[in-house]
């Protein structure tokens, strides 16, 4: 949803629908394209196709927080872990390195 929304915060298109690269059309609308397979996050909406069409349209239905917003884009360009302070840590361990920005 998140990525989705990115051309509509942009301003670029008022819906995700209308923006031609987004996969909204596919995940919401049954649109084919040979591009797209359907991921297992998108799968686990439900076991039915419409059913799963309808969970994944209603999720935009909801806004994202700024502050969670910010929180991703800090992660990503930091290339830190985004998540629980548990599962940074199980991470941060797995990786055997700092997996969060430092304290200023």
């Amino acid at each position: 949803m998140f990525i989705e929304l990115n051309p509509v915060r942009a301003n670029m298109v008022n819906h995700p629908r209308s923006y031609p690269w987004s996969s909204y059309r596919v995940n919401a609308e049954a649109k084919v394209s040979k591009l797209i397979t359907p991921h297992d996050e998108y799968l686990a909406l439900s076991k039915d196709d419409l059913s799963r069409r309808q969970a994944y349209s209603d999720l935009f239905s909801s806004h994202i927080d700024n502050d969670i917003i910010k929180e991703i884009r800090n992660s990503t360009n930091g290339n830190f872990v985004l998540g629980s302070d548990r599962f940074k840590e199980e991470i941060s361990m797995m990786l055997k390195r700092r997996v969060t920005p430092l304290k200023a």
